[in-house]
């Protein structure tokens, strides 16, 4: 009898897999209905809407949600980009068996110049899936669906209770929902987060950064008036040796380097980087211009300091305003993500058979490697948070991620479906599950 109960276990299994081959344009559905809902940050006002769609979809599997707000105060800069309620949504679905935690941010970056399909319409192209969010991260919460329907249709038993964490804010947000689901105690088991890569990666750690926002201020005067001294102050040209003096910080800060793992397929050390990201302002050829917004990004290395990182910025800045009398400065943080340590456990050999069920992985495939992209998963080790976290992700070299058509494939939803039902599955390498180990 002993014999035959695993044999059935491997049945089922198999049945589940079967299914999530056979309703992948379900996952595609969904998928499309998630990429219509507009999330970018900024400024973030969908989310409210998006949580309503993903109660829909998960209520019919048994799972009880619940909306956690972001205090505004967390988060609210005057003047700021962000802006809208900052609403998570917890999904649980507990028996008594260990949790783990499914982790998404919700939020997409905005549409940049370039896109050549609608990017908040899924476009289906053969197994291509192009659409604002379909790689990052949309596709792996559409993966996640279909892997738990098939496990219920075909009865596969469940190693663990899930619980998905769906959060606001990662995209370069000053207060990510994770972090407050973090410090409020929310957080349970271990974690799979999915804003990885569908490369054969072991997570070894990532890179902080923070945005600043400039405010250059002069005085708006009719244009006709500006070659009269005193008339007016062109808050734009007062700029321009502001964005000089930044220009010239950006190769000191690249000179530096990590000791964090680069890629397999990197050229060199992960280095630092500072972005001029955004510029804004002016109104009318016939108005001096009074304001300009200029957006700073700084990527900053696991070894640097952010205050030290962030005082080098300033410095430059205020030595560049005061070339201009009278030009007003206001500087503004409205981003940050702190480093994220080494998030390393027991969990990652499970883990890794499950990726090669889903993706063909060979062992001697894995390597271990950091990134100079960041994680809002720094703050969740900040407050306490001592488990693992595991990474995966629908992301790929090719997926245009944050840039124009992005886009995953049905093959990589089927594959990360697959790995997905294989991690929760009780009777899949029940060896290698820590919690049941004597």
């Amino acid at each position: 009898m002993s014999e035959q109960r695993p044999a059935r276990q491997q049945e089922t299994l198999s049945s589940a897999m079967t299914a999530i081959e056979r309703d992948v344009e379900v996952a595609v559905d969904d998928l499309a209905r998630m990429i219509a809902v507009d999330t970018s940050f900024p400024p973030g006002e969908g989310y409210d809407a998006f949580a309503d769609l993903m109660q829909d979809l998960l209520d019919p599997m048994g799972f009880d949600c619940a909306r956690v707000t972001v205090p505004e105060e967390l988060w609210k800069v005057e003047g700021g980009p962000a802006s809208g309620a900052r609403t998570n949504l917890v999904a649980s679905r507990e028996t008594g068996k260990p949790v783990l935690g499914l982790y998404y941010h919700v939020d997409t970056v905005p549409v940049a110049p370039g896109w050549q399909r609608d990017p908040l319409k899924l476009t289906v192209e053969g197994d291509e899936l192009y659409g604002l969010g379909a790689a990052d991260m949309k596709g792996t919460i559409a993966a996640t669906l279909l892997a738990l329907r098939a496990a219920k249709e075909a009865g596969v038993e469940l190693a663990y209770d899930p619980m998905l964490l769906l959060c606001t804010d990662e995209e370069g947000g000053l207060y990510p929902g994770i972090r407050y689901l973090a410090e409020q105690g929310m957080l349970k088991g271990h974690i799979l987060n999915f804003n990885g890569s569908a490369a054969p990666r072991v997570w070894a750690g990532c890179f902080g950064i923070f945005n600043l926002q400039l405010t250059i201020r002069g005085h708006a005067v009719h244009a006709g008036e500006g070659n009269r001294t005193g008339a007016g102050i062109n808050a734009i040209e007062g700029a321009l040796p502001v964005m000089n003096a930044l220009m010239g910080l950006k190769p000191v800060v690249a000179a530096r380097a990590s000791a964090l793992a680069p890629p397999p397929h990197a050229t060199g050390p992960l280095r630092p980087q500072l972005t001029i990201a955004a510029v804004e302002g002016g109104t009318a050829g016939g108005q001096v211009p009074a304001e300009v917004k200029i957006l700073v990004s700084r990527r900053y290395a696991p070894e640097e300091s952010y205050d030290e990182a962030r005082a080098e910025i300033e410095a430059v800045i205020e030595k560049a305003v005061a070339e201009t009398p009278g030009l007003g400065l206001g500087i503004d943080l409205v981003g940050h993500l702190i480093p994220t340590a080494d998030p390393d456990g027991p969990h990652w050999p499970r883990w890794q058979k499950a990726l090669s069920v889903g993706f063909g992985y060979k062992p001697e495939d894995f390597h271990k490697w950091g990134a100079a992209s960041c994680s809002d998963f720094g703050y969740v080790q900040k407050a306490g948070f001592t488990q693992e976290v595991l990474l995966s992700g629908l992301g790929r070299p090719e997926s245009c991620i944050h840039s124009p058509e992005e886009h995953t494939t049905k093959k990589d939803i089927v594959a990360l479906a697959k790995s997905i039902l294989s991690y929760l599955a009780a009777d899949f390498a029940a060896d290698l599950i820590p919690e049941t180990r004597p």
